[in-house]
């Protein structure tokens, strides 16, 4: 971000702005700044609507070249605090509370199935909005902001989901679901002592049943809160001995 020596009005306008927005939630002391890629989901869907002919001009004179970089009017700024953050895009400060939001991880497939184009990060604000953060393409692994949210968000939420779950409620993650006593999705169902691993890498998730691997739905990473649901399989699920397993580069 800019040298606060030489902050410009707008600058300082904007920091004002996300200041107070963060204060009205609560979201206490700032512990970074990040300069990203935004959009909401709304803008997503507006941008589904355009040709695919005309997308592909558009994406030859976006700033940074390739079809999935990020254009000048998509930048952001992502503050990330104590109990949550705010992205600052297009004019409009959009809060996200670590204990209220949902997340999910996704690999869209790259325009006319071109290269990499980077991973998108989905989160629910206080609004109800979607906001989507975008990784660039030249990275393997999940940006140093998103690793951070994953663990806030855990650290926010999983202690509530377990005392849900010790009251036998039935907690949903997507298609996935569990109770303290077993998990399931679709067709398969296992009680926990029979989960011996978890396996996540970008685009594909599964589990280790009695030895035999299982697809984790057909949204593997992108289910909503995945993270959350991860935490809470590696508290509930195996045994003495066994390990589980998250590889954000994609190796197994």
């Amino acid at each position: 971000m800019s040298d606060p020596a030489r902050r410009t009005r707008s600058e300082e306008l904007l920091l004002a702005r996300i200041s107070a927005a963060a204060g009205r939630e609560r979201l206490g002391r700032r512990r970074a700044t990040y300069a990203t890629a935004a959009h909401t989901a709304r803008t997503a869907r507006v941008k589904a609507l355009i040709a695919p002919g005309i997308r592909g001009l558009l994406a030859l004179v976006r700033p940074g070249g390739p079809a999935g970089a990020a254009s000048a009017r998509d930048a952001a700024r992502l503050d990330l605090y104590e109990n949550g953050m705010t992205v600052a895009v297009k004019h409009q400060i959009h809060v996200v509370r670590y204990d209220t939001t949902s997340v999910s991880r996704t690999e869209p497939a790259p325009p006319g199935g071109g290269g990499r184009v980077g991973a998108a990060f989905t989160l629910t604000g206080v609004d109800g909005e979607k906001v989507v953060l975008r990784a660039g393409p030249e990275r393997g692994d999940a940006p140093e902001w998103w690793s951070q949210i994953e663990q806030d968000v855990i650290r926010a939420q999983l202690p509530r989901a377990l005392t849900a779950l010790s009251r036998g409620e039935r907690l949903a993650f997507g298609a996935v679901w569990i109770t303290k006593e077993e998990i399931g999705w679709g067709e398969v169902r296992a009680e926990w002592p029979r989960v011996r691993r978890l396996r996540s890498a970008p685009g594909t998730a599964g589990l280790d049943v009695d030895g035999t691997w299982h697809e984790l739905g057909p949204e593997g990473p992108g289910i909503p809160n995945f993270p959350v649901l991860r935490a809470l399989v590696e508290r509930l699920g195996p045994g003495p001995g066994e390990r589980f397993h998250h590889d954000v580069n994609g190796s197994t």
